[in-house]
C-alpha cells in the first residue's frame, strides 16, 4: 500500500502576486489556442491541431538555435556551435517522433474533419520555409504564397538573403587556409548551392586529416547529422500522409504523396555526402 506524500512546509502556496509556472509559460494563451473548426466538433481534430502547433513550437526553437550557430560560424568560433548543432539534432528527433502520434489517425477519422482545413496546408508553414532557407534550399517562388501577409513576406525575404549555415561554413574554410573558389564564396546566396569540385577537395582534405582540422571535421559531421535526420523526417511525413489520405491531392493544392516524395533525396550539403566516395 502506498503512503501519501508529505507536503513539504517550504513549498510556496501564497502565489497571488508572484511568478508562477502558468504565468511564466503564458499557459492562459497557449492552452486557449486549440480551436476546433469542424461542425459538429470531431474528437480527433484536437490531435491534428496539437500535433501541428507543437511542431511549430519546435520549429521556432530550431530557427532560434540555427541563427545563433550561424553567428558563431561567421565569427570563426566553431566549438560553441557544436552544442547548438547537437541540440538542433535532438529537436529534429522530437519532430520526427511526433509522426508516430499522428499516424494513429485513421483515414475514416481524418475525413470527418479534413474539410475544416479548407486550403490550409503545412506547405504554408513560414517557419518550415525559413529553416529550409537557413539550411540552403532557397527558392524565391515560395515567397508569393504568403503575399496575403506582409510580415511573413518580410521574414522569408530576410531568410532568403541570409547566407545559409553551409554558406557560412564554406566561407569559414576559405578564411582558414582552404582554396575555395571565388565563384562559391561570392555566389548568389538567394539560390541553392550547387556541388563544386573545389569545395569537394577541401572536404577531402578535412576528412583525410581529421586531427589537423578537427573543428572543421566535427562541424561537417554535425551538418551531416542534421541533414540525415531531416531526410528521415521528410520520409516519415510522406508515409504518414500516404497512410492517412492515400493519393488524394493535398489541402493546399499539391499532388500530395508524389509532391512529398520528390524532396526526400534533396541534398542541402552535397559535398559532405560526395566526399565519402572520394576517401
Amino acid at each position: 500500500m502506498s503512503c501519501p506524500r508529505d507536503f513539504e512546509s517550504t513549498i510556496h502556496t501564497d502565489l497571488g502576486d508572484k511568478m508562477t509556472y502558468s504565468r511564466f509559460l503564458r499557459l492562459d494563451k497557449l492552452l486557449d489556442c486549440q480551436e476546433i473548426h469542424s461542425d459538429p466538433p470531431h474528437h480527433d481534430e484536437m490531435l491534428f491541431i496539437i500535433q501541428h502547433q507543437t511542431s511549430e513550437l519546435w520549429l521556432k526553437l530550431m530557427i532560434h538555435e540555427m541563427r545563433e550557430a550561424l553567428e558563431y560560424v561567421k565569427s570563426d568560433k566553431l566549438a560553441p556551435a557544436f552544442k547548438i548543432m547537437s541540440r538542433i539534432k535532438h529537436i529534429q528527433s522530437q519532430l520526427l517522433s511526433q509522426w508516430d502520434v499522428l499516424a494513429t489517425l485513421t483515414p475514416s477519422e481524418y475525413t470527418q474533419f479534413r474539410y475544416a482545413l479548407g486550403t490550409g496546408s503545412g506547405f504554408q508553414s513560414v517557419q518550415y520555409r525559413i529553416i529550409e532557407f537557413l539550411m540552403g534550399n532557397k527558392d524565391a517562388k515560395m515567397i508569393p504564397v504568403h503575399a496575403h501577409d506582409p510580415g511573413h513576406v518580410e521574414q522569408l525575404t530576410t531568410a532568403l538573403n541570409t547566407p545559409s549555415v553551409y554558406d557560412e561554413f564554406i566561407r569559414y574554410l576559405a578564411r582558414n587556409g582552404f582554396d575555395i573558389p571565388a565563384e562559391v564564396t561570392e555566389r548568389d546566396i538567394t539560390v541553392p548551392h550547387q556541388s563544386n569540385p573545389g569545395v569537394l577537395q577541401a572536404f577531402v582534405r578535412v576528412y583525410q586529416h581529421p586531427k589537423e582540422y578537427w573543428e572543421a571535421y566535427e562541424m561537417a559531421e554535425k551538418l551531416v547529422d542534421i541533414e540525415e535526420i531531416f531526410s528521415h523526417w521528410r520520409f516519415r511525413h510522406m508515409k504518414v500522409v500516404e497512410r492517412v489520405i492515400g493519393y488524394k491531392t493535398g489541402t493546399g493544392g499539391s499532388s500530395g504523396v508524389p509532391f512529398l516524395r520528390k524532396m526526400i533525396d534533396h541534398r542541402f550539403f552535397p559535398e559532405l555526402w560526395e566526399v565519402r566516395t572520394h576517401l
